[in-house]
C-alpha cells in the first residue's frame, strides 16, 4: 500500500476518532465521575487519552484526529488533547446514549466538518494500553486499506492468550485475500469453560472494540440494521452546531451499543488480527500485564514498599510506604480519601462499591 515518508495513508483520506466520554467505575477510587480512567496517568506520566492520541503520531495527521466526549469532561479532555487533535476536533455527546447513537452523531458531525462519505475513519477507545505503536499502526493501515478496497467495516481482533471471561469474542470465518477474515459471528462474554474451548479452537479473537470503515459504509449499515436510529441522522446533521436542538434530537434516539445494533447484524464486517499487544484496562488487576513486577508484585505508585511472603499483589498508594505481610493476589489502593483492599479475583466487584456510594457517599465517586 503506498504511503508517504511519515507512514501516512495517501490512497484515500484516513481519519481517527477517539471515544473518550466513558465513566468507568472499576478503577475506583482513582477513577471517578469527575475524573474517569482515561484521564489517569497509570502507566506513565501521560494520561491514557494522551497515549491514545500519540499512538497516531506519524500515521494520521493531527488535523485528521477527532475526539468525542461529554461536556462535563471538557477541561480534562482539553488538557489531554492540546496539540494532538484538529482545531475543531473536540465533539460533545449531549447525554449518555451508548455507543450506537454516539457514533452516529459523530459521523454526522464529521460530515458537517467537511469530511466525505468516501473517507475512512478508525474509531478507537481511549482507555486501552498498547505498547507496540508500530504494530498498532501496521494493523490499522492494513484495516484501512482493506475497508477502502472491499467497502467493509473492519474490526480489530486480538489473538487470545488465555481464556478471559470479561471480553467478547469474534469467530473467524473464511480468509479474504490473505488480509482479513470474514466475521462468522460475534460472541458475548463466555463462562470459563466456554472461553477455554474458544481459545483451544484457534478460531476466535478477542473483540478489541476498534473498527475501521468508510463513513458511507457505516451509514449504510446503520440505515439497514438500525433504522430507528438512522431516522434521526438528517436532524443530527442540521442541529450539530446548536447544542440545545442537538440535545433534543439526541435524546429521542434509542440507546444501544454499536456492536448490537450494527456489527452483529451486518454482513459487511471483516476482522484483521492485531499485530500488537493489547490491554483494555478494565480493572486494577490489568496493570500487572503492563507494569514490570517489583519483588513479585505490581507497584503502580508508592513511596517505597516492604513485602514479606506476599506476591502477585497490585499496589497503588502515591506518597505512601506500603508493607504487606502474608498476603497474595490482592489489590491495595490508597489515596487521600479512600483505602481499598480486594482480592484480584474479585476486581470486577469494585463497581458494586460505587453503586453503594451513589446514595450513601456521592462525594467519593
Amino acid at each position: 500500500m503506498s504511503k508517504n515518508g511519515s507512514g501516512n495513508i495517501t490512497l484515500f483520506n484516513f481519519y481517527a476518532l477517539v471515544m473518550a466520554g466513558g465513566k468507568g467505575t472499576r478503577f475506583w477510587p482513582e477513577s471517578t465521575e469527575k475524573k474517569p480512567k482515561q484521564y489517569l496517568n497509570l502507566i506513565s506520566s501521560k494520561t491514557l487519552l494522551e497515549e491514545t492520541f500519540e499512538r497516531f503520531d506519524k500515521f494520521v495527521d493531527i488535523e485528521k484526529r477527532f475526539v468525542i466526549t461529554v461536556k462535563e469532561q471538557e477541561e480534562l479532555c482539553k488538557a489531554s488533547s492540546e496539540g494532538k487533535i484538529a482545531k475543531d476536533g473536540m465533539m460533545f455527546e449531549p447525554s449518555g446514549r451508548n455507543t450506537g447513537p454516539c457514533i452516529l452523531m459523530s459521523l454526522a458531525s464529521l460530515l458537517v466538518r467537511g469530511l466525505k462519505e468516501s473517507d475512512v475513519v478508525a474509531i478507537v477507545p481511549s482507555d486501552h494500553v498498547i505498547l507496540n505503536r508500530k504494530g498498532f499502526q501496521d494493523t490499522l493501515r492494513k484495516a484501512a486499506n482493506f475497508s477502502h478496497q472491499k467497502q467493509n467495516i473492519v474490526t480489530i481482533g486480538i489473538t487470545p492468550h488465555f481464556p478471559h471471561t470479561g471480553f467478547g469474542y469474534i469467530e473467524k470465518g473464511e480468509m479474504i485475500d490473505g488480509e482479513a477474515f470474514k466475521v462468522s459471528r460475534f460472541k458475548e462474554k463466555p463462562h470459563f469453560e466456554l472461553a477455554k474451548e474458544y481459545v483451544a479452537s484457534g478460531k476466535y479473537l478477542w473483540n478489541a472494540g476498534m473498527f475501521v470503515a468508510p463513513i458511507g459504509v457505516l451509514l449504510e449499515e446503520f440505515k439497514l440494521h438500525a433504522p430507528k436510529m438512522f431516522v434521526f441522522f438528517d436532524d443530527l446533521k442540521k442541529s450539530i452546531n446548536d447544542p440545545v436542538k442537538l440535545k433534543e434530537v439526541y435524546e429521542k434516539i434509542p440507546s444501544d451499543s454499536i456492536d448490537y445494533c450494527v456489527m452483529e447484524k451486518s454482513k459487511r464486517v471483516s476482522v484483521v488480527p492485531a499485530t500488537f499487544d493489547w490491554n483494555d484496562m478494565g480493572s486494577w488487576d490489568a496493570l500487572s500485564a503492563v507494569i514490570d513486577e517489583t519483588h513479585g508484585n505490581t507497584i503502580v505508585k508508592s513511596d517505597g514498599s516492604f513485602f514479606l511472603n506476599s506476591a502477585d499483589n497490585v499496589v497503588f498508594a502515591p506518597g505512601k510506604f506500603v508493607a504487606l505481610i502474608n498476603m497474595d493476589k490482592h489489590i491495595v489502593v490508597s489515596n487521600d480519601k479512600v483505602v481499598l483492599v480486594a482480592p484480584v479475583a474479585d476486581a470486577q466487584d469494585i463497581k458494586k462499591v460505587v453503586e453503594h456510594l451513589k446514595t450513601s457517599r456521592p462525594d467519593l465517586i
